[in-house]
């Protein structure tokens, strides 16, 4: 078959020199593509989970008062974003990459509930103050979630890839937390709507102590 070759065409033909190192020029991008994809997802991964601890913190933070300052809020608001540590949480330019939310969700008798405050560390992220907001019918111990009050907690984070992020752009990725408050006594037999919260603004902090359900201001 290669007799009616010219000589060089039947050399080239049977030349197996650098073969390997063409296969590999050609394998080579796919093995940076998933070497590199690999990596931002993981990187997307990592971030996804420091976005739902800090979600669950800052829930937890003001949970655990009974009532709270404008001051310890903003205090509370701020140490949330140190979790995401060792992610960045500002851009080149001083924008901030991360927005944290903490509102309080109450029930009314019928199981209708509203936020009764919210505070944020981005200005126009804050819930809007009576919002109407839709809870699982588990979230209370009866089927209609009555008289209760839920401390919300929502973190968002704007995570530029390194890679492929001039055809995506940011990828925005976010996570919530629902909590009850630890030790509010405030039932609907003692006091008005809201029931069992945490009160915001306060004069004055209270915080919980959990073993006695009490609490010291």
């Amino acid at each position: 078959m290669l007799a009616g070759f010219p000589l060089h065409a039947r050399r080239l033909w049977t030349d197996v020199d650098a073969v390997a190192a063409t296969e590999f020029a050609i394998v080579l991008p796919f093995m940076l593509t998933l070497y590199l994809g690999g990596v931002e997802l993981g990187n997307g991964l990592a971030i996804s989970v420091k976005v739902s601890e800090t979600s669950h913190s800052v829930a937890d933070m003001v949970s655990q008062n009974t009532q709270v300052t404008a001051a310890q809020m903003q205090s509370i608001l701020l140490a949330s974003t140190s979790i995401m540590a060792p992610y960045a949480v500002k851009d080149d330019n001083g924008n901030s990459l991360i927005t944290v939310t903490v509102s309080e969700v109450s029930t009314d008798k019928n199981g209708n509930a509203t936020v009764q405050w919210s505070q944020s560390t981005n200005s126009t992220a804050a819930r809007p103050v009576g919002q109407r907001m839709t809870l699982s019918s588990f979230t209370g111990t009866g089927t209609t979630n009555a008289n209760i009050s839920l401390i919300l907690g929502e973190v968002s984070y704007n995570y530029k890839p390194n890679l492929g992020s001039g055809v995506t752009g940011p990828m925005t990725i976010s996570d919530s937390y629902y909590l009850f408050p630890r030790c509010s006594t405030n039932s609907p037999t003692t006091s008005s709507f809201p029931f069992y919260d945490v009160k915001y603004p306060a004069s004055a902090t209270c915080t919980c102590i959990q073993h006695l359900r009490q609490k010291s201001c």
